[in-house]
């Protein structure tokens, strides 16, 4: 088995990568994670001089930031999450050098929720914030959690159109 994961380490990383976080980082955060190489570094020095009064999630989030910071020398990036292409709990390959993060990634955002949005997506895209929040019945608070990941960027806010503005 070992000898399996090591092949994929070195000739398939984007697939090892995405198995690794998506089989082990419960506590991958997109929010520190899908940061450049130095704010991750920055971060995880600070973390480290810090270790005494870390918890074991901070623990466990200091192994994931290692190997993210060893992905990202090698030259392979994240994706951050995407409303329509992104999965609910799987990281995704998208090519050699790059990783698509799932909905659970985003700190706050649980399994039950990613896979809401990702059925009321496959019924029809999203008319608006409003549609998302009334078919995938997500809370005012995660709602505002994917508009600061990026992931609401191009969807108004009503399904109302403006007929004159003034």
């Amino acid at each position: 088995m070992a000898l399996r994961i090591a092949w994929y380490k070195v000739h398939k990383p984007a697939a090892y990568y995405c198995a690794y976080y998506t089989v082990r980082a419960d506590c991958f955060d997109a929010s520190i994670l899908g940061g450049s190489l130095e704010s991750i570094r920055a971060r995880y020095r600070e973390m480290d001089e810090n270790s005494k009064d870390l918890t074991q999630k901070d623990k466990d989030l200091m192994v994931i930031m290692e190997l993210v910071i060893e992905m990202l020398c090698r030259g392979i990036h994240l994706a951050p999450v995407d409303l329509y292409k992104s999965d609910a709990t799987k990281f995704q390959v998208v090519s050699d050098t790059l990783i698509r993060m799932p909905f659970n990634a985003l700190p706050g955002l649980g399994e039950a929720a990613a896979q809401s949005i990702v059925e009321a997506r496959e019924q029809s895209p999203f008319l608006s914030v409003e549609d998302l929040r009334n078919r995938a019945k997500v809370s005012t608070s995660l709602i505002d959690l994917m508009r600061e990941s990026g992931c609401l960027n191009d969807l108004p806010e009503t399904n109302q159109t403006t007929l004159f503005s003034f």
